[in-house]
């Protein structure tokens, strides 16, 4: 008996230093998991840490097919080291809840964007939305039902309207002073400058980005419009089209634009219209050479309030369009440094002057020959069907 009872307690120790080894491996997994999984984890962390409050990828609104994009804006270097290709797009959606047109609009542009988009399977279309809070909200909504029909892989990245304002005032104070309706009004706010100082806030691992306008219809793949980047000269920081009516030809009501400047200098080609003149540009649809900007010495000399002021008075210049009078008023100075767009790229259909007195002139303005790729309904002109 004594010794078969032996053998049962040496059968129960066997047992009990079997279930203690188990329990040691798990422990040691548990360990190594904390130390090396963990880390990676901690590592993730981190780097969204390190992304600038202004901005943040909407994960909820990735393709289910591309499970690597949600890993989120912290990860884009390992992609494009993997060799994904981000084509970068911005648009300003704010003030919704003051202007619900305003999301018939982005719904018209995304629709068409998506059904004519195609991308290689190693590109992405990293879309930028700049917005408010209520903004935001509606934007989501419409961009769940819209997204789910797109053929290539996208990335949303919302970036907060009021933080970026609070970066860009100090930039563009001078020129909003310029170049803004008047206080409280549409193009009084510093964001719609943004385009302007975009190189400085952007991060700097985004060299190119293209900025629309809501008011847009694409008639052709997205893609095409960033291979207009390849046209750019060695000088040119932008590309944008002409402006197609004789906005700076003429005085405003209240705004000086150039016409004093052509009284004085009547040869000049200043607000003439193409393909000759300079008629000034429209920032609809511009293509944004971030790099470019970031290394001309001469645009971000442009910048400072000194050199704005003494264009400005060289030209009698008192705009009301934003960044858009920034630009035309520096092209007539330095038009090296844009690419001038094929008007097929932002037909704008606007005719207000044709109905207030221009006629005559208008359509030297106003002709377009090229192939219409992106149909721009500006000063709220409704865009035809298909």
């Amino acid at each position: 008996m004594k010794a078969g009872a032996a053998g049962v307690m040496l059968g129960r120790l066997v047992t009990m230093r079997s279930y203690q080894a188990v329990l040691l491996l798990l422990a040691a997994l548990a360990v190594f998991a904390f130390y090396y999984l963990g880390s990676g984890k901690e590592n993730f962390s981190s780097t969204t840490r390190r992304m600038k409050a202004s901005s943040a990828v909407d994960t909820d609104l990735l393709p289910p097919s591309s499970a690597e994009l949600k890993m989120g804006e912290g990860k884009s270097k390992n992609l494009e080291s993997r060799g994904v290709q981000d084509y970068h797009l911005l648009i300003m959606f704010t003030k919704v809840d003051r202007s619900p047109a305003l999301t018939d609009k982005l719904q018209g542009a995304l629709h068409s964007l998506v059904k004519y988009g195609k991308l290689e399977s190693s590109e992405v279309l990293s879309l930028h939305f700049v917005t408010d809070e209520p903004s935001r909200e509606v934007g989501k909504t419409v961009l769940r039902g819209l997204l789910q029909g797109a053929s290539f892989k996208y990335k949303v990245i919302f970036h907060d309207v009021s933080t970026l304002t609070e970066k860009l005032f100090p930039i563009v104070e001078a020129m909003q002073k310029l170049f803004s309706a008047g206080t409280g009004t549409y193009y009084s706010d510093s964001i719609f400058f943004l385009s302007v100082a975009l190189h400085q806030i952007m991060p700097k691992d985004i060299s190119r980005i293209i900025q629309l306008d809501l008011d847009l219809k694409f008639q052709t793949n997205i893609r095409e419009l960033f291979e207009e980047f390849d046209n750019f000269l060695q000088s040119s920081v932008i590309g944008i089209a002409h402006e197609m009516q004789p906005v700076y030809r003429y005085p405003h009501s209240y705004r000086h634009t150039f016409w004093q400047y052509r009284r004085e200098n009547p040869n000049s080609k200043v607000g003439s219209p193409p393909p000759d003149g300079m008629p000034g540009f429209n920032s609809g649809v511009m293509l944004l050479n971030l790099e470019a900007m970031r290394q001309s010495q001469l645009y971000n000399q442009l910048l400072e309030p000194n050199a704005v002021r003494l264009l400005a008075e060289k030209y009698h210049f008192k705009g009301h369009l934003g960044d858009q009078d920034f630009f035309s008023m520096i092209g007539m100075e330095h038009p090296e440094l844009f690419y001038v767009l094929d008007c097929g790229w932002n037909r704008q259909l606007c005719t207000w002057w044709k109905d207030h007195g221009y006629a005559d002139i208008f359509d030297l303005y106003y002709r377009c020959d090229s192939h219409i790729k992106i149909i721009h309904g500006n000063c709220n002109t409704p865009i035809p069907e298909e």
